[in-house]
């Protein structure tokens, strides 16, 4: 299966009615895309991104034999963790943050990929702490916020989240990786019409990149649209990427039960917050 399937789809699925979103912000930490940190680690042929499962496990190997020759290189920790993170092996992505930051206790690269990690093991107040010391705060940086908001979005905060979102914005105007992170939050409380917006406004800024399309095509899809979904969900993959994420895709809007419930609570008065972006 497709590594984009992983990054994309299957880190956005809706548990049932109370569902649980990894949030793109957590998957790669923003939307923009995950290139790894070339140097003294392994270089990698193609992006993380549009990598297949045999790349992925081979790019994984190669990272892991450099973490074990050098385990305090934070250059090389923080890309293995992030390639165990995208192969589900985030328990194993967490212990090699740990290790990784405490050889580097003042390193705020580290310590964003250390929140980061501890966010896709569930340990999501101590994410926020760990993040929370990332920051600068007379040079915020606008992805560990966006971050922050995903974390709130998992946390049952939508509000909270929202608002980081909204003052990640005053940072960063229009950036899409903020502007799909907001959108998906909609998802989460079902508020289906509102998510597209956002969504359809990330996809189109110059610097959007695919998978701020496959969240689209999700959100479009799940409103009962198919074939625009479907087509949306073509653009930029490879053909067997494609196939394989609207094959995705089918399989998830036949599960009618889910679908049927987020319908009928976008419909609900109050089934949103009500607030709008900047």
């Amino acid at each position: 299966m497709p590594a984009s399937l992983t990054t994309t789809f299957t880190n956005r699925i809706l548990q049932g009615a109370a569902a649980s979103l990894i949030v793109l912000a957590l998957a790669g930490c923003s939307t923009t895309k995950d290139r790894m940190t070339t140097g003294s680690v392994p270089k990698l042929t193609k992006p993380v991104e549009e990598m297949d499962a045999t790349e992925l496990r081979s790019a994984t190997d190669r990272l892991g034999q450099a973490y074990e020759k050098n385990p305090r290189n934070p250059v090389t920790g923080v890309n293995y963790a992030n390639l165990l993170r995208m192969n589900g092996r985030d328990t194993q992505a967490l212990a090699v943050m740990q290790q990784v930051a405490i050889s580097n206790p003042a390193d705020r690269n580290v310590l964003a990929a250390y929140g980061k990690a501890q966010a896709a093991a569930g340990q999501f107040q101590q994410a926020l702490d760990t993040i929370g010391r990332a920051q600068t705060p007379d040079r915020p940086d606008w992805k560990l916020i966006s971050a922050e908001g995903a974390i709130l979005d998992q946390m049952g905060r939508a509000s909270d989240a929202r608002q980081r979102y909204r003052d990640a914005l005053d940072i960063q105007p229009n950036e899409p990786s903020i502007l799909s992170n907001l959108g998906m939050s909609y998802v989460l409380t079902g508020d289906l019409r509102t998510a597209e917006t956002y969504l359809r406004s990330a996809a189109s800024q110059p610097t959007a990149d695919s998978r701020v399309r496959q969240n689209l095509a999700l959100v479009v899809g799940l409103q009962g649209h198919f074939p625009e979904a479907e087509q949306i969900a073509r653009r930029e993959l490879s053909p067997q990427q494609a196939d394989a994420n609207v094959a995705y895709l089918r399989g998830m809007l036949s599960q009618q039960n889910s679908w049927q419930k987020l319908a009928a609570k976008d419909k609900t008065p109050g089934a949103a917050d009500g607030s709008n972006t900047n």
